[in-house]
Protein backbone atom coordinates (compact mmCIF):
# COMPACT_ATOMS: atom_id res chain seq x y z
CA UNK A 1 0.00 0.00 0.00
CA UNK A 2 1.53 2.83 -0.39
CA UNK A 3 1.17 7.20 0.25
CA UNK A 4 -1.87 7.45 -2.22
CA UNK A 5 -3.94 5.19 -1.27
CA UNK A 6 -3.52 5.94 2.37
CA UNK A 7 -4.45 9.34 1.28
CA UNK A 8 -7.55 8.43 -0.67
CA UNK A 9 -9.05 6.06 2.14
CA UNK A 10 -8.42 8.60 5.07
CA UNK A 11 -10.01 11.32 2.93
CA UNK A 12 -13.17 9.18 2.50
CA UNK A 13 -13.29 8.33 5.97
CA UNK A 14 -12.96 12.31 6.48
CA UNK A 15 -15.71 12.82 4.25
CA UNK A 16 -17.71 10.22 5.21
CA UNK A 17 -17.78 12.06 9.03
CA UNK A 18 -18.65 15.20 7.44
CA UNK A 19 -21.81 13.86 6.09
CA UNK A 20 -23.09 12.28 9.37
CA UNK A 21 -22.35 15.68 11.68
CA UNK A 22 -23.77 17.98 8.47
CA UNK A 23 -26.44 15.83 8.36
CA UNK A 24 -26.61 16.40 12.80
CA UNK A 25 -26.33 19.98 11.24
CA UNK A 26 -29.61 19.66 8.75
CA UNK A 27 -27.85 21.45 6.43
CA UNK A 28 -28.91 21.45 3.04
CA UNK A 29 -29.61 18.00 1.36
CA UNK A 30 -27.55 19.00 -1.87
CA UNK A 31 -24.25 19.35 0.67
CA UNK A 32 -25.00 15.93 2.46
CA UNK A 33 -25.07 14.13 -0.93
CA UNK A 34 -22.10 15.92 -2.47
CA UNK A 35 -20.22 14.65 0.21
CA UNK A 36 -21.54 11.12 0.10
CA UNK A 37 -20.76 10.74 -3.87
CA UNK A 38 -17.33 12.41 -2.98
CA UNK A 39 -16.70 9.84 -0.03
CA UNK A 40 -17.63 6.82 -2.12
CA UNK A 41 -15.45 8.05 -4.80
CA UNK A 42 -12.20 8.22 -2.86
CA UNK A 43 -12.96 4.74 -0.64
CA UNK A 44 -13.90 2.74 -3.58
CA UNK A 45 -10.29 4.31 -5.68
CA UNK A 46 -8.08 4.04 -2.91
CA UNK A 47 -9.57 0.30 -2.22
CA UNK A 48 -9.53 -0.20 -6.08
CA UNK A 49 -5.37 0.95 -6.18
CA UNK A 50 -4.98 -1.46 -3.25
CA UNK A 51 -6.47 -4.41 -5.27
CA UNK A 52 -4.00 -3.59 -8.16
CA UNK A 53 -7.46 -3.39 -10.90
CA UNK A 54 -6.97 0.41 -10.86
CA UNK A 55 -3.27 2.18 -11.12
Amino acid sequence: MNGLNTILIVFGLFLAGGVYSFQKQKMPKSVIILLAIGSAMCLAAGVLRIQGIWE
